[in-house]
């Protein structure tokens, strides 16, 4: 594939593309993020066996990096060149749809029911399924056994509540060489993600099933102000960290928590005496995480739109995509697969992981997902700087997200 690239205000521009087929077949591009590692067997299998049940179309994949690959997507789109499938953040689909930039899926009952109704939840919006979900995290609390035990408390115990979270951080902080925790709170996405945690562990919301923001809740201040008090038990400017940057000092033992998703279990895995169990529980509510979905956008005008539905329909179907979790290492789409429970059986640290999603909350679906973050991010740095009380923030960010749901 070649493709005619402009550069415009720092944009990526895309003037034309033109495919290298076979004169019988019609192209299907679609772009994916990262690297052929990222899946890159399975995904060649399946897409082979896709291409052999419909013999009149070449499959073709360009690998974009990650910080580019969505922009790349959009702009395509935008400029009226789409793409006709590529793999895109949740987050932007509702976005994309109001703009007429992608097709829904018309699935059948059958088909939905193999979804936890929190993960469809990712890509729901108007009654319409926008994307077919591709790559999920959730997330737990990771925790330092050796330094629990060095500060004096049960290096078996794990904290289940928010509490006993805070006075285990402040033990470890007061009784070693080591800050309790590691917390986010830089410009960057995954702050907000990070908070989404402490919102979905305390009963809160941020836009509810009728389309409403219900941010300013007795339940988010809550979430904030504990957010702001753990930065007294942590590593020192939390400004500065986003979670990536959380990992090495707990490797180093230079926290003793760090709240991350399933992937860190291979980066930290003979580096201390870790354990990892579910993220604790506030006041008001009950075990859950942030849902986080990446899914199969399939763009307007690409001019192969229904195999490009039933390409994505294929690739994401069960067994295909159970296959894709093992070989990506992701947390299962489908918990109720059969083979989740043999994952399990083989790897018990993935319980954390998985029994949180049915009380899990959904990456909240706006048309401004940018203007959201930058919200909810600028409300957590206020407080954990102590610059603004939790209420303050939390009432000023519920009438600023007006303008993006």
């Amino acid at each position: 594939m070649k493709l005619t690239k402009i550069m415009l205000g720092g944009a990526l521009l895309l003037s034309s593309a033109s495919f290298a087929v076979a004169q019988d077949q019609q192209a299907i591009q679609v772009i994916l993020c990262g690297d052929d590692t990222f899946g890159g067997e399975v995904n060649a299998k399946h897409i082979g066996e896709w291409e052999a049940n419909n013999p009149g179309f070449d499959v073709q994949i360009e690998y974009v990096p990650w910080g580019q690959c969505q922009e790349k997507a959009t702009t395509l789109a935008a400029a009226g060149t789409p793409a006709a499938v590529a793999y895109m953040g949740s987050r932007t689909l509702k976005q994309l749809a109001q703009n007429d930039l992608i097709l829904s899926h018309d699935l059948s009952d059958e088909e939905l029911a193999t979804w936890a109704e929190p993960i469809l939840a990712t890509v729901t919006a108007n009654g319409k399924v926008w994307g077919l979900p591709r790559a999920f995290s959730t997330k737990a609390l990771y925790w330092n056994k050796d330094l629990f035990e060095a500060a004096g408390l049960d290096p078996e115990t794990p904290p289940k509540t928010w509490d006993e979270m805070y006075d285990a951080a402040k033990a470890i902080k007061d009784n070693t060489d080591a800050d309790g925790f590691g917390l986010a709170a830089a410009s960057f996405d995954n702050t907000m993600h990070q908070f989404m945690n402490y919102v979905y562990t305390n009963g809160g919301e941020v836009i509810n099933a009728d389309g409403e923001i219900v941010f300013n809740s007795p339940n988010n201040v809550e979430a904030l102000a504990f957010y702001g008090k753990m930065a007294e038990v942590s590593q020192p400017g939390p400004v500065a960290y986003d979670r990536a940057k959380l990992r090495p000092l707990f490797v180093e033992s230079k926290i003793g928590m760090f709240i991350s998703g399933p992937w860190e279990r291979g980066a930290v895995a003979d580096a201390v005496n870790w354990g990892v169990a579910p993220i604790p529980v506030g006041p008001m509510g009950t075990p859950g995480t942030l849902l986080i979905t990446d899914s199969y956008a399939v763009f307007k005008g690409s001019g192969v739109e229904e195999a490009a539905l039933d390409f994505a329909k294929y690739m994401t179907s069960p067994d295909k995509q159970m296959e894709f979790d093992i070989a990506a290492g992701l947390t299962p789409l489908r918990p109720n697969h059969p083979s989740v429970a043999k994952i399990v059986e083989e790897d018990p640290t993935w319980g954390a992981f998985l029994d949180a999603i049915e009380t899990g909350g959904p990456e909240p679906f706006v048309t401004d997902y940018v203007g959201l973050q930058d919200v909810i991010n600028e409300a957590v740095q206020g407080v954990v700087l102590g610059e603004v009380e939790a209420a303050e923030a939390v009432e000023i960010a519920a009438e600023d997200l007006e303008d993006y749901k």
